[in-house]
């Protein structure tokens, strides 16, 4: 049987648990909410500092191209970007090669670019127009001869084209600034 003293005890035990735990739970409680204020308050940063870049596909006659942009309005396509990435594909069978498979022709702010592999050749192109223009070609032992010097000189000369065409879709999808005059 319990005396009074140790009921007593036992009360005050109890009483220094729940206190102990109500301390501890206040703690955890304040601990989230300093953590929620944090990345509230890092979510409005970085709502102001860093627009988020949107993208959207459009597939054309089985190629793929892709616009990267702040707004819909830099994701919505032309007919005449259309036709422009038509006649590259086609341009490309007809010039370089027709056994080929296409990649993404990706539309940035300043910068196209655009990949693929030539299947006879066991060869991977890349063209960039923009910050970056250039072709450039990749493969695993690949053979030095007369067919590779004549493939490397068409991919060249049709980069001239590519760049070309769309160095002016660039240049139509910059928004032109007008100062309005006073």
């Amino acid at each position: 049987m319990l005396n009074e003293y140790d009921e007593i005890k036992n009360l005050l035990r109890k009483s220094k648990l729940l206190q102990e735990q109500s301390t501890v739970n206040n703690l955890a409680k304040s601990i989230e909410r300093s953590v929620s204020d944090s990345e509230k308050s890092l979510e409005k940063t970085d709502s102001k500092d860093v627009k988020k870049e949107k993208s959207r596909t459009y597939r054309i006659s089985g190629g793929l191209l892709t616009f990267y942009g702040e707004t819909e309005k830099d994701l919505l396509i032309t007919g005449e970007e259309k036709t422009c990435f038509q006649e590259t594909m086609d341009d490309f069978v007809t010039d370089v090669s027709d056994l080929a498979d296409f990649g993404v022709l990706n539309v940035y702010k300043n910068e196209v670019q655009w990949s693929g592999r030539i299947i006879d050749a066991n060869l991977e192109f890349f063209f960039t127009v923009g910050q970056s223009n250039g072709v450039y070609i990749n493969g695993d032992m690949i053979k030095l001869d007369d067919k590779l010097n004549e493939l490397s000189t068409k991919l060249t000369s049709f980069f001239e084209k590519f760049k070309s065409k769309w160095a002016k879709v660039i240049g139509n999808r910059k928004k032109t600034k007008v100062k309005k005059e006073e």
